[in-house]
């Protein structure tokens, strides 16, 4: 079974604060979806029906956006992904996100907030796989 990414690992949160990137941050979201979001961990959010995996993310978009925008962030772009027209044909990514924040500390102190993170568990009941790859301008560092 293939390795699957939902959160960041100890080591790669270590190297992007200390990779310290002046200014702006650009998240790249990269997100599969379960047919069936999986509530599970989180029972208390679990839907009175069963929901798809993008029905369930698209909660988690409803309960995130305004403590991103409270942090100074913004969605640039949301978008329906699918097969790669170049990369490996085996790999698809159903929904791809684009998300601005003012900087690394903006970004941190929204991902840390406790009211956020009580819904976070919509996200991780939606997704089967994810990438998230924070990008600079080239006059950054």
């Amino acid at each position: 079974m293939n390795e699957t990414h939902l959160m960041p690992s100890q080591e790669a949160g270590r190297k992007f604060v200390t990779r310290e990137i002046e200014g702006a941050v650009v998240m790249l979201n990269l997100l599969r979806f379960r047919s069936v979001a999986d509530y599970s961990a989180t029972p208390e959010l679990n839907p009175e029906k069963s929901i798809s995996g993008k029905e369930a993310y698209l909660k988690y978009i409803e309960h995130t956006l305004p403590f991103l925008e409270k942090s100074g962030g913004e969605v640039l772009f949301m978008g329906v992904g699918g097969d790669f027209l170049i990369g490996p044909q085996d790999e698809r990514w159903d929904y791809v996100m684009l998300i601005k924040q003012n900087s690394v500390d903006s970004f941190l102190r929204f991902e840390s907030n406790p009211e956020y993170m009580k819904g976070i568990g919509h996200r991780t009941a939606a997704l089967e796989d994810s990438r998230l790859l924070p990008i600079v301008e080239e006059n950054g560092k």
